[in-house]
């Protein structure tokens, strides 16, 4: 069975662990955010596709939910003695990558999604992973203080200012390869990630958003379970948004766009009213997952079927 989730951050990256474990019966692509790329200490910096590399190879620093568990950082401290900005702190063996991405598109001419694919099948993962976008396509965030890039607000002011919009820079297009993705899966799925700058950077996308609404099967999870993010800012941004800060906010904004919505069983009450308002087909079940079981069974109960 062709898998088509969309993903970014966490929740997304956790999900796209359990399907590569349901094994060779699902043939999963990945559509991964690129609105939080940066470019730090002459790097592009992917944060979302790598988080993506390393846990589908094993290598995620579980606790933290990015970078590689485990790494040192000998680099960091020496460009800090350089006078280099250390609030975005990048591990030895994370700088590797941002290495060896940058000379794949600097130097070899390699767009993002074919140092992706190269750089995936290095590390071993059978899983296809593809940038939402080869071009520019940086989430902006306007808030009281100005506008800032997504890294200078999510790292550097530590998501403190409240989000008064979200906008994107670049006139970036989803590669033709997103677009066959979507349209040839058998289910695509729209990850529990952050709806506003996770999924929203995809979808707005020329096309994307057409593309998963013509599915014939879609799913998206909720990534807010009894009113609240599991982490990250996604709560805070729906509230200062003007959205309802819970499953039926999320919903909301998938409107016209998937035929099932999972929430988890703590927002079962909701899912009458989300059924009523939008038409869709709701399931409530356990949607956080703490270990590699419940990623599994989560992945296996979006599937067509399940």
């Amino acid at each position: 069975m062709k898998v088509t989730l969309l993903a970014g951050g966490t929740g997304g990256t956790k999900l796209a662990h359990g399907f590569a474990m349901l094994g060779p019966s699902v043939e999963l692509t990945v559509v991964a955010n690129v609105g939080d790329d940066a470019d730090m200490h002459g790097l592009r910096v992917c944060p979302d596709v790598d988080a993506l590399l390393y846990t589908l190879a094993g290598l995620i620093d579980t606790g933290r939910g990015w970078g590689v568990k485990d790494d040192t950082h000998t680099a960091h401290v020496m460009l800090a003695r350089y006078g280099e900005p250390t609030w975005f702190t990048v591990g030895d063996a994370d700088l590797a990558t941002h290495v060896h991405r940058t000379r794949l598109m600097r130097d070899e001419g390699a767009g993002l999604t074919a140092a992706t694919a190269s750089m995936a099948a290095a590390l071993g993962i059978t899983a296809r992973l593809l940038p939402a976008s080869d071009d520019q396509h940086r989430t902006l965030i306007d808030t009281d203080d100005g506008t800032l890039d997504f890294q200078e607000y999510f790292v550097h002011r530590r998501q403190e200012p409240a989000v008064r919009g979200v906008r994107f820079s670049g006139d970036a297009a989803p590669t033709p390869a997103v677009l066959d993705a979507i349209a040839g899966a058998d289910v695509v799925v729209i990850g529990p990630s952050n709806p506003i700058v996770s999924i929203g950077p995809i979808l707005a996308l020329g096309g994307v958003r057409e593309a998963v609404a013509a599915a014939t099967h879609s799913v998206a999870v909720s990534p807010i379970v009894a009113g609240r993010a599991l982490k990250g800012p996604a709560d805070r941004m729906l509230l200062s948004l003007g959205h309802e800060q819970s499953a039926l906010g999320v919903a909301r904004i998938y409107d016209g766009l998937v035929q099932r919505f999972v929430i988890d069983d703590a927002d079962a009450p909701l899912a009458p009213a989300i059924a009523d308002e939008l038409g869709m087909d709701v399931v409530a079940r356990p949607t956080i997952m703490r270990t590699d079981a419940d990623r599994a069974e989560l992945a296996g109960a979006l599937l067509p079927g399940a």
